[in-house]
């Protein structure tokens, strides 16, 4: 828009470079692009009755993204008719070509005879319908223009086709010298539906307030559903840059500003852009129409209130409770309870990071129910089940909770809080330890359809919830050694949500995570403590180990194996406590490895049948490895008080958990965990007399041996 001069443009609202809307009672006005689209609409309805069923079809689907979105290109749109149909293409082309190169007469009947089109007891076009009005407010913005204007409005349409043709004859220059046949390729499918790339935004000229309202609804909701699709940053902000020029009062434009500096985590410029919108409001008048004389006062305490939003997203705790007090008050004044229980809801968000605010949360729940606010009900609820998860409680009653919520979801379409509910689900059962069931969740959530309408070409539901589940996707697929899948994720991740995106530091964290992993499966210690940095810089929390585990693990390699075991108790303990089965699990495996160091081996045979199952079902790969090796170091400690022909069949039994533990580690790729099972097998192997199967097993850990570095080989001195 900014970049092309706008004289080349007639605005019949602009004075002294502002638009000043509705002065002639209209909303739009002519230029050489609408011109064209005049000159489709004649030849469509001239050549109707030659046209098939599926060229009227497909003209009818391309109208109506040419009359909403902005200008374009002459060049442009002829190949977007020759897409539907290419002989009217050509009668396009040549009627404006005549009329570019005709007289001044030539476009002013060319006016008059638009009118024709509603005459006859069946007219072509109906006045009330979209192309109707389109006609219409045509006429009626030609009909105001004085002559000078009209003589502007000539010599820009003659400037419109004559820049097309040397665009037109460079190109064709340009594909003769380099030989690119292949870019006389048909156009994508999608090309009109979808939204408008930063190219053809750039060609355009000043927007008409309905092109204007059009393209900021339409990059508001690209934000809301596919972030991808919408302009830049910097593209959008030009855009908005430039409609504000022309209308420095344009309150929406501001409201898309604010959303766009949100994207960038730019807090001044989000925070100059939302006072600017709801001062807008209130200059304008648009909230005392709508809401008598309340509009001024409802205006200002919900600027208070998205003020304070604005700074809690930004962790401004203090200027966010100052702001809220000041939306608090202004709502008690005017007993506006609806937006008290806004105020209610964001209260509970800052005093949640100070204290409990159970008690306020539950309030809340009630006071939305009351009042009729489903939506506000349902967050109440959710942030009560995420609470009461941290807070230990079961899962049963938890998703009985989300049931409720449910509930209210589908009774009111609330789509939204539908793909919020499922992701929180998956986020529990992993909290939970339940990998089986938070898979599930995963997947229902990935295969439901939105429910709500969004353009052809436009992802659906590119969301923080899809983002959540498809990051628990690669964390699980990676959980199981499918490397190849969890990276298939990841990218997909990465193309969906580009790493200038509000939703991109969740796939950031989970592939530092993953990466970690790896690199401590792969014995690269130095690796991943360099990317413990990168975890903590994303999420402090996951920075940090679970302590006590690590406690008792250092007592282990300083051969304090009884001062671990009340540690060990502790962190059982609090893992019940807290409904952490999964914890729990690998707990009681630290147990039982404690009490084989401890010369108990029959003792820690008998726990491990307690937490195994667990394991098994729900664990990562490496666990349920470094399980099945523990079960056979016991076995293997066993035996040595049991009568020969007993104490070979527990050898044998050994050897073949060795085996199956072999498997799980050679699936994620430890080889420090397969050289000290390689070891086992060999002095099993060799306790039997088997000589071929002790050598093979020999062999193999001598190259695992030299390929890793030398530490020693713990054989019964580490649990993993």
């Amino acid at each position: 828009m900014a970049s092309v001069h706008e004289s080349l443009y007639f605005n019949p609202m602009m004075t002294n470079g502002v638009v000043h809307a509705n002065v002639f009672g209209i909303k739009d006005w002519v230029t050489p692009y609408k011109m064209a689209l005049l000159v489709l609409i004649g030849e469509l309805g001239r050549a109707g009755p030659h046209l098939s069923l599926l060229e009227r079809r497909r003209l009818n689907r391309l109208l109506l993204p040419l009359l909403q979105g902005p200008d374009m290109t002459l060049s442009r749109l002829i190949k977007a008719i020759e897409e539907c149909c290419p002989h009217l293409a050509s009668s396009v082309q040549i009627r404006i070509k005549l009329m570019a190169g005709g007289e001044l007469k030539d476009m002013e009947q060319f006016f008059d005879d638009l009118s024709e089109a509603f005459s006859g007891t069946e007219p072509e076009v109906h006045k009330t319908s979209v192309v109707g009005l389109f006609l219409r407010h045509m006429i009626l913005a030609y009909n105001k223009l004085s002559f000078s204007q009209v003589y502007k409005l000539y010599t820009a349409l003659q400037q419109y086709f004559q820049n097309d043709e040397k665009k037109s004859g460079g190109d064709e220059t340009e594909m003769e010298l380099t030989h690119c046949g292949e870019l006389e390729g048909k156009m994508e499918k999608d090309e009109f539906d979808g939204p408008l790339r930063e190219e053809e935004i750039s060609c355009n000229g000043p927007l008409s307030q309905k092109q204007a309202e059009y393209f900021l609804s339409q990059q508001a909701s690209l934000l809301k559903n596919d972030e991808t699709k919408a302009l830049s940053p910097a593209s959008l902000q030009k855009e908005l840059n430039s409609l504000l020029k022309f209308n420095p009062d344009f309150a929406e434009a501001h409201y898309l500003s604010y959303l766009n500096g949100l994207r960038v985590q730019d807090v001044f410029s989000s925070t100059h852009s939302l006072l600017h919108y709801f001062d807008r409001l209130i200059l304008t008048g648009a909230e005392s129409k709508s809401n008598g004389d309340e509009g001024c006062g409802r205006s200002l305490r919900y600027a208070a209130l998205n003020l304070a939003a604005l700074h809690c997203r930004f962790g401004h705790y203090q200027q966010a409770e100052l702001a809220l007090q000041e939306a608090i008050r202004i709502a008690q004044e005017s007993n506006d309870h609806v937006c008290l229980q806004h105020c209610l809801s964001w209260l509970y968000i800052l005093e949640q990071k100070r204290s409990d605010s159970c008690v306020l949360l539950e309030h809340s729940v009630k006071k939305a129910v009351y009042f009729g606010l489903p939506y506000l009900a349902s967050l109440g609820i959710q942030s009560l089940v995420q609470q009461r998860a941290f807070a230990g409680k079961t899962a049963n009653k938890l998703m009985g909770a989300l049931k409720d919520s449910d509930l209210l979801h589908w009774k009111h379409s609330l789509s939204e809080l539908i793909d919020i509910s499922i992701a929180q689900k998956t986020a529990i059962w992993r909290l939970y330890g339940r990998s089986t069931m938070a898979l599930q969740q995963a997947q229902m959530l990935l295969s439901m359809n939105s429910l709500e309408a969004v353009n052809v070409g436009v992802q659906q539901n590119n969301t923080e919830s899809f983002a959540v589940v498809l990051c628990h996707l690669a964390e699980l697929h990676a959980e199981q050694g499918y490397f190849t899948a969890a990276s298939e994720i990841l990218k997909h991740l990465k193309e969906r949500f580009p790493p200038n995106s509000q939703h991109a530091q969740l796939w950031m964290l989970f592939d530092q995570k993953i990466q970690f992993d790896r690199a401590m499966n792969d014995g690269k210690y130095h690796v991943a403590g360099s990317l413990v940095a990168g975890i903590t810089a994303l999420n402090s929390t996951e920075g940090v180990y679970s302590v006590l585990l690590s406690i008792a693990e250092l007592y282990w390699r300083s051969l304090c194996h009884t001062i671990a075991l009340p540690v060990l108790l502790q962190a059982l303990a609090l893992s019940q406590e807290y409904r952490l089965q999964y914890l729990a699990s690998e707990t009681i495996l630290n147990l039982a490895f404690s009490q084989l160091i401890l010369g108990i081996p029959e003792q820690a045979l008998s726990i491990l049948h307690m937490a195994i199952e667990p394991i098994l079902a729900h664990g990562a790969v490496l666990d349920k490895g470094a399980a099945i090796f523990l079960v056979a170091k016991c076995q293997v400690a066993s035996a040595a008080s049991y009568p020969p022909q007993k104490k070979a069949e527990a050898l044998e039994s050994a050897i073949l958990n060795l085996n199956e533990a072999k498997t799980y580690f050679a699936k994620v790729d430890c080889k420090e965990q397969l050289r000290d099972v390689l070891y086992l097998q060999a002095r099993l192997f060799h306790s039997l007399g088997k000589t071929q199967e002790r050598n093979q097993c020999a062999m193999l850990f001598r190259q695992l041996h030299q390929e890793l570095p030398a530490r020693g080989v713990p054989l019964i001195n580490a649990f993993k």
